[in-house]
């Protein structure tokens, strides 16, 4: 006896809603496990190796790819970056819809203040190459007039001080060596102002001092000045929580 229409209305919008959902979890759990991956200090391959995935997998899995993928297989990237699969799945850093829309506004936060300044940015430029940062920069902010290009790092949760520098390193090396010697390329970190980064920062504030001598104010006034240069050294700012504006860093 064929099924009556409402029935079958509401059978299609079942699957739909379904396979929404599905790819919805598996982007949640694509940033969970490239953001807890970056966090351990580990390459996709090694990754991997450590399963019985292949490194293409992975990187599958780490798009969001992954709706049809075995709980097997979730359990054992899991366990590969050190975590159970409950907490793979409900605590990893960016697993939740907020921070996912956090990253997106400090993204944008940084595009629109480098506007004025006659920069032009391009959110999750790719950078070539394998290694334990991810491969694309959060931002690349270049200006044509001056040859120059700052890569843009946003962190919205910095578990690694660390791991923030050197990633952000590689990407400024990887940018030099595509751009050439006519261009200038320097780094700047941007890190969400919660107590918790702050705590951190400051807890290591003669390391980050070091690595970023360039003095934020002079950064931030390069952002928002089409006349204002680009300073020769990496640089550090904070957003403010709600991630509306760029706030100075003093060390």
């Amino acid at each position: 006896m064929p099924e009556p229409q409402p029935q079958r209305r509401r059978s299609r919008t079942a699957v739909r809603l379904g396979h929404e959902r599905a790819d919805y979890l598996a982007r949640r759990l694509g940033t969970a496990l490239r953001d807890r991956r970056l966090a351990a200090g580990l390459t996709q391959r090694e990754v991997a190796e450590r399963t019985s995935l292949s490194q293409q997998e992975v990187i599958h899995l780490e798009l969001g790819r992954g709706r049809g993928t075995a709980m097997l297989a979730w359990a054992e990237v899991g366990a590969a970056i050190g975590l159970q699969l409950a907490g793979f799945f409900e605590q990893a850093p960016g697993a939740d819809l907020p921070r996912d829309i956090q990253h997106l506004r400090g993204q944008n936060l940084i595009i629109a203040t480098a506007q004025p300044g006659g920069w032009a940015g391009t959110p999750e430029s790719a950078v070539e190459g394998d290694g334990p940062r991810p491969r694309s920069i959060d931002v690349l902010l270049t200006r044509e007039a001056r040859h120059e290009a700052a890569v843009v790092e946003v962190w919205d949760l910095l578990l690694d001080g660390g791991a923030a520098m050197r990633g952000l390193e590689a990407k400024v090396r990887a940018t030099r060596e595509r751009l050439g010697p006519g261009w200038r390329v320097e780094g700047l970190l941007v890190v969400r102002g919660t107590a918790r980064n702050r705590a951190l920062v400051r807890e290591l504030a003669p390391l980050f001092a070091a690595r970023y001598p360039a003095r934020s104010g002079e950064w931030l006034r390069a952002l928002a000045d089409p006349r204002g240069p680009m300073p020769n050294a990496g640089g550090f700012a904070w957003t403010d929580v709600p991630g509306t504006r760029t706030i100075e860093a003093r060390w």
